[in-house]
Parts: C-alpha cells; structure tokens; sequence
C-alpha cells in the first residue's frame, strides 16, 4: 500500500495543509530562479517543481521530504540547452529519470551509509552557504542597458527591513505558539505590510510571470538515434548521480530531523518516476530540495500531505492564483531562505573542531569549500574518497606483531591488525628472515586477511623464508582467507590441525 492509514492518525492535517502551503510560496521563485540558470522558460522551472514534488510526496520513501527543480541539477543543464536546445533537456531529463530508477531497483541506495558524518555535515554547511550566496541575486536589479547591477538607496534599505521583519516573526513567533507555520507567518505579515503601506519593493511578479496552463504531454522533438544519445546519456548521467546523492542525504537530515528513518531504494525509485514525467511534461526535472525540506519539517510538515499540498498550491498559483502570488514581496522570500540557512548549517562544526580528529574536521571544510566552489556530486565524491584514503592509512599503521621465541628454538609472529593493500608494506617490515632461527610460526589469530593485497604479501613472506631455506607456517587463517588462497594458487604450510574455531575470524559471524 502506498499509504498506512494508521500512520495518518496522529497527523495534524491543519499543520501539514499550511506547512505545504508555506512550502509552495518558497517554491515559486526558486523554480524561476533555476529555471533563469538553466536557460529555459520559468514555467518549465514550475512544471518540474509541481510534478517531482507531487509524484515524490506520493511514492517517495521519505514523508516530509520536499522535491523541485534545484540549482544543483540547473547548473550543468545550462550547457546543454545552451548547445543543443530544451527539447534535448526534457530527453535527458527521461533518461535521468531511468537510471535513476535502475538505480533504485538494484537497490544501490544503501549505499548512501559509506557517507561519513564529517561529510555530511560538510554537505549541510555547503548548501547553507551556497542557499545563503543565492539570495543575493535579488539585491540586483537591470539597469535600462540590461545589464544586473546591484540595488542602492531606499530599494536597498526597504528590502533588508521586509527581510528583517520576516526573520522576527520567523524567529519570536514559535515563543509563542506553534499551531501556525512560522515561515508563512513571516511571509503573510511582510506582504500585508507592503501592500497596506503601498511600498514600493521587488515582488515575485518582477522575476517572470508564473500564468500558464496545465502541463501537457509532450514527447522529446529530438531524433531517436544513436547520435542522439550519444549527446545526452553523458547529461543524464551525470544529473542522475547529483539528483539521488542530493536526494538521499536529504533524506539522510530530514531523518535526524525527524527522528524517523525513511527507504533510500523507494527514494530512488520514485525520483527517477518523477524525471521521467516531468519530461514527458515539459519540465526540466529535478530532486531533493534540502532547504524546502526543511522548511516544511520545521513548519510541522510530516507526513506525505505538506508535500502533495505543496504540489497542489503550487499548480494552483499557476492556473489561477498567480496574480496574487506575484504581490509577494521577494525581500519577504528571501528572509525565510536566510532563516533556513541559519537553521540548516551545522553550528556544532565550530564547536567540536578541537574534540573530533584533525582530519575528519579537515574533510568537513573540505567537502564545504567544494560543495560552494564546485558542486554537491564532486565534493561528497571527494568527501568519501579523502576520508576512505584516511580510514585506510589510520589501519595500515595499527598492524602490529609480537614476537618471541619458544622452548623448543621456534620463533612466533602474533600478528595484530587488518592486512590489506595498505598495511602490506607495514606488515612485511615486521619479519626478520635473515636473523630468524630455521623454524618460523606465523599466528593470524587477531589479524584477518581482507583482500588479495594482503594474499600477494603472505605469498611474499612464504617465498622470502622458503628462498634461504628455512620454514614458515601459519596459523588461525580463516575460512574464507584459505578458500582466497587456494583460488590464487598460493601454496603455503597452513598448520590447520592446529586451528580452533575463532568466530572474531570468520565471515559468517555478523
């Protein structure tokens, strides 16, 4: 079943309708905004965030989660229509959304947890900076050449007090009660002071108009050929690796938000159903939206409603409400983004700096300066990659050997530690073969063998000993390790007579 009813019976529906609603006021300007990014129409921007934040708040394996056209995807759409026009984006867009759900079908969404908190909170500071930087393309404005140039003077002084008023009431309202979406608050109170007052500030209305009609069916005008694909499967790639890691470690925060766990794989699934329609439908496709997201959790947003109501205000402003919503003041928008940003950055990063590790704290600016400089899928890629590379070497050199010498002249090596590609050279500095007596015992008890790195140095080792004739034997080898060195035809003395059952050493112990 899509839904459980009995999960919907403590949801406060009065909650959920006005937290989406508030979500859908915040999602009208940034789907213009990225649509502007993208080179394409603003309704294909509206289109994409109607439609993937529907079809995700129905299917999607994270109630809560709030899905649109997002930056992240807009900035390497850019380039494509720019060269090959928007028809060729609603193909990618298709094809995004394909393997996104192969993606979600092999079940590949689990592997969200190899990220490392260092770099999440990483990811997290680096999307509040990059929303916060974002904001301030609405302190410019077109001068009569056309060109953007910034706003000075009473414009400037108007819009930071909307923004300044829409913060306070975002801030001092929750003191008070919560049984009403802060941000929507904020958002009603600034507008209703800038049209009762008759001040003259930027409205949603100055972006773009966001009139339009409802989205129709519409097949890629693109040739199905192999050049074809040739153009934008590298696209589709590409934005279908940012969609789901953006998505899934959304996801990821809105269940520590939540204190709730939400299904990475469905995630997957129904973001890449979602890409699929929406470009079907003229839409530029999209994914999770962290700062939507957590606009709706902080509003009371919890269950699947806030964001198919979200979705449906959202279609509703562009058949008929845009008039009204165009009134918005901007200023008021952008004061609900810089609370989210407040609110999404990890202030505890300046507080444990000197209490976590020096390299998980340097992997955490690194994946922020990344994540602002670059983008979202090349910092967390690096993320893991710097912090697996660390995990590596902080293993390589714990591999230890005690050594001592029996009543009967045989010299013993408990070795301590994993072996593998990184601790082989450690590993093989510990054997004296030259000053070693003729017979050599080497005990894996509180070791293990993890890959064939660690294999090729037994062999070594074997070989080293076996050359100036003298011999080596090991000992507590697992399972699993001897069944890799029979395939790798690794001939060495196993005393396996004399090995115990350890289950520390065995694979089928969990």
């Amino acid at each position: 079943m899509i839904f459980d009813l009995s999960s919907y019976k403590n949801v406060n529906l009065k909650t959920e309708l006005l937290s989406g609603l508030t979500v859908a006021l915040a999602l009208v300007p940034e789907a213009v905004a990225f649509a502007f990014v993208a080179g394409v129409a603003p309704l294909v921007g509206l289109y994409a965030a109607f439609i993937v934040c529907l079809i995700t708040s129905v299917f999607g394996g994270r109630p809560g989660m709030i899905s649109g056209a997002t930056g992240a995807l807009a900035v390497v759409m850019v380039s494509l229509v720019t060269q090959h026009g928007v028809e060729y984006l609603f193909a990618t867009v298709v094809l995004m959304g394909i393997l996104q759900v192969i993606f979600g079908v092999l079940k590949l969404g689990k592997f969200i947890r190899l990220v490392p908190e260092p770099v999440i909170y990483g990811f997290v500071n680096g999307l509040a900076i990059v929303i916060f930087l974002a904001q301030f393309g609405q302190f410019k404005e077109k001068s009569v050449t056309g060109e953007l140039s910034w706003i000075t003077g009473s414009a400037l002084y108007t819009m930071l007090a909307i923004i300044a008023l829409t913060m306070t009431v975002i801030y001092l309202l929750p003191k008070l009660t919560k049984s009403f979406p802060a941000p929507l608050a904020g958002i009603l109170i600034a507008s209703a002071v800038v049209l009762g007052f008759g001040i003259n500030t930027k409205t949603v209305g100055d972006l773009a108009s966001i009139k339009g009609g409802f989205p129709s069916f519409h097949i890629p005008n693109v040739p199905i050929n192999f050049e074809t694909l040739r153009i934008i499967f590298p696209y589709a790639l590409i934005l279908a690796g940012i969609g789901l890691i953006e998505s899934l470690l959304t996801l990821t925060l809105v269940d520590e938000l939540t204190e709730t766990r939400g299904k990475g794989n469905k995630e997957c699934v129904a973001q890449g159903t979602a890409n699929v329609v929406t470009g079907f439908f003229g839409g530029m496709g999209g994914c999770a939206m962290i700062g939507q997201s957590i606009i709706n959790v902080t509003s009371g947003g919890r269950s699947r409603v806030s964001g198919i109501m979200a979705a449906v205000s959202l279609l509703i402003f562009i058949l008929f409400g845009s008039e009204l919503i165009q009134k918005v003041p901007v200023a008021a928008l952008v004061g609900v983004m810089f609370m989210v940003c407040v609110g999404t950055f990890e202030w505890a990063s300046f507080k444990i700096w000197n209490k976590i590790p020096k390299a998980d704290f340097l992997v955490i600016i690194l994946v922020t300066t990344l994540t602002v400089v670059f983008d979202l899928a090349i910092a967390v890629i690096a993320g893991v990659i710097v912090s697996a590379l660390i995990f590596a070497w902080e293993n390589a050199v714990k591999i230890r050997a005690r050594k001592y010498v029996d009543d009967k002249g045989i010299k013993h090596y408990e070795v301590r530690g994993p072996l593998f590609f990184a601790s082989t050279t450690h590993f093989l500095e510990k054997f004296e073969s030259q000053a070693d007596p003729a017979d050599v015992i080497v005990d894996f008890k509180e070791s293990r063998v993890f890959d064939h790195s660690g294999i090729e140095a037994i062999q070594k080792l074997s070989d080293r000993y076996q050359k100036i004739g003298k011999r080596i034997r090991f000992r507590h080898l697992s399972e699993d390790c001897r069944q890799l060195l029979a395939k790798a035809g690794v001939v060495i003395e196993i005393n396996q007579e004399e090995d115990p059952h350890y289950p520390v050493a065995d694979d089928q112990i969990n």
